[in-house]
């Protein structure tokens, strides 16, 4: 019988990820504490890890700020498309 996925609010993961980088935790010793599988928590480790070294997500965010720099990403992506398109008509 398969059960039911769990979900964790974006605070838990941050938190959780907190204990493995800066409270000296290892994956496994933080992961038995909390509850939540090693893949999960070394996932999370490594999204907190990249958010701090300034690098932007490309899968599932931890925060409101990396959901809103994704959204930042695509509108300037969108909008250098856009200019690119009106750059190629011609206009007389």
């Amino acid at each position: 019988m398969a059960g039911k996925r769990r979900s964790f609010t974006p605070e838990f993961k941050r938190e959780a990820a907190s204990l493995v980088l800066d409270q000296g935790y290892t994956i496994a010793q933080a992961s038995m504490s909390l509850g939540v599988g090693e893949g999960a928590l070394r996932r999370w480790v490594q999204q907190l890890t990249d958010e701090r070294e300034g690098i932007i997500p490309t899968g599932k965010t931890l925060t409101p700020e990396q959901r809103r720099i994704q959204e930042l990403v695509a509108l300037c992506k969108r909008l250098e498309q856009e200019k690119d398109i009106l750059k190629r008509l011609p206009f007389s």
